[in-house]
């Protein structure tokens, strides 16, 4: 009587065993039993279960499915509900052959916790590359050379991004010549400048302003004469378009005198500058009289060398019709 029981228990077992196996299937079918070699032809695999059943191919991390049939690629799955909590899932193997023959290929094994559930076999036939015997055989082609270009040699952190290098470029470029051509002379292009004066009306307002500051007067013999220098070097490069700024008193006296409209005047240049000179590196105190004459000799020169201004022609036949 207890052999009896046991054997009950051990059948039920199996039983339940035999549901729990049953609920999961696995179908096989190819795209074409027939494959050229070299070409590639789609296996696909549904399987059905319970929702949540976890289950996994057994050839999940091969790329083989036959010594002679390769997994080209895996495509990912594709699941679908059924209804009465079921679902199916549609997994593609993408096979590939490079020789010729009839090929049986094994069955797909599904494991789903201890057990494994397999699909039905399968056959596949790869067929060799048709060759056309009526035409003649073509040698291999020589191995050509590469045509040299110069983004091959260029890094790709380069190539990728040439455009914003370029801009880069640029912008380097044009901060340079910013800088060259207005923020070293103290000018905004984007900013109007007002209209300056005249040469000679610019000067003979600034000596005067600097005479009004009686800098001499109050022991500033050096600032007085560098204020002076400094207007007739902007007049001289203003008037005559001689960079009078970034010269030399030497080398002013000395481009003047080769000037017919400056060399009757450039003794009294030359006496400022020399004066000047000495005030300002050997540390000498002037006289008044010669500080005064210094600037009476600038006024003299900007006077002596400003701009003929040629009547116009209404004025001088005004001036003819009056009686």
């Amino acid at each position: 009587m207890r052999i009896n029981r046991y054997t009950l228990l051990i059948a039920t077992a199996m039983m339940w065993l035999g549901i729990a196996a049953g609920n999961v299937t696995i179908k096989a079918k190819l795209d074409s039993t027939h494959l050229v070699m070299g070409r590639v032809t789609a296996l696909h695999l549904e399987i059905v279960q319970d929702n949540g059943t976890q289950g996994r191919l057994a050839l999940e991390k091969s790329d083989t499915l036959t010594s002679m049939v390769e997994i080209a690629s895996k495509p990912k799955a594709d699941t679908t509900q059924l209804g009465n909590k079921r679902e199916q899932i549609n997994r593609d193997l993408i096979l590939q052959a490079f020789d010729s023959g009839l090929y049986v290929l094994p069955p797909i094994e599904y494991i789903v916790g201890a057990d494994t559930v397999q699909s039905n076999p399968l056959s596949l036939k790869v067929l060799p590359v048709p060759v056309d015997t009526t035409k003649n055989i073509i040698d291999i082609k020589p191995v050509e050379s590469v045509p040299f270009k110069l983004f091959d040699w260029v890094p790709d952190w380069i190539a990728d991004y040439w455009w914003a290098w370029l801009l880069a470029l640029l912008l380097i470029v044009g901060g340079i010549y910013y800088y060259l051509k207005w923020y070293r002379h103290g000018r905004n292009p984007l900013r109007p400048e007002k209209k300056r004066l005249p040469p000679y009306d610019e000067a003979m307002i600034n000596l005067e302003a600097l005479k009004q500051r009686q800098l001499w007067q109050n022991g500033q013999e050096k600032e007085y004469f560098t204020g002076l220098t400094d207007i007739l070097r902007v007049y001289i490069d203003r008037r005559f378009g001689i960079n009078a700024v970034e010269m030399t008193s030497t080398e002013i006296v000395k481009t003047l005198k080769e000037r017919n409209e400056t060399r009757a005047v450039n003794e009294q240049l030359t006496m400022i500058l020399e004066m000047a000179d000495i005030v300002k590196f050997a540390a000498v105190r002037p006289l008044a009289d010669d500080n005064e004459m210094a600037y009476q000799r600038a006024v003299n020169f900007v006077e002596q060398t400003k701009p003929i201004v040629e009547p116009s022609a209404a004025d001088t036949t005004e001036k003819e019709v009056k009686p």
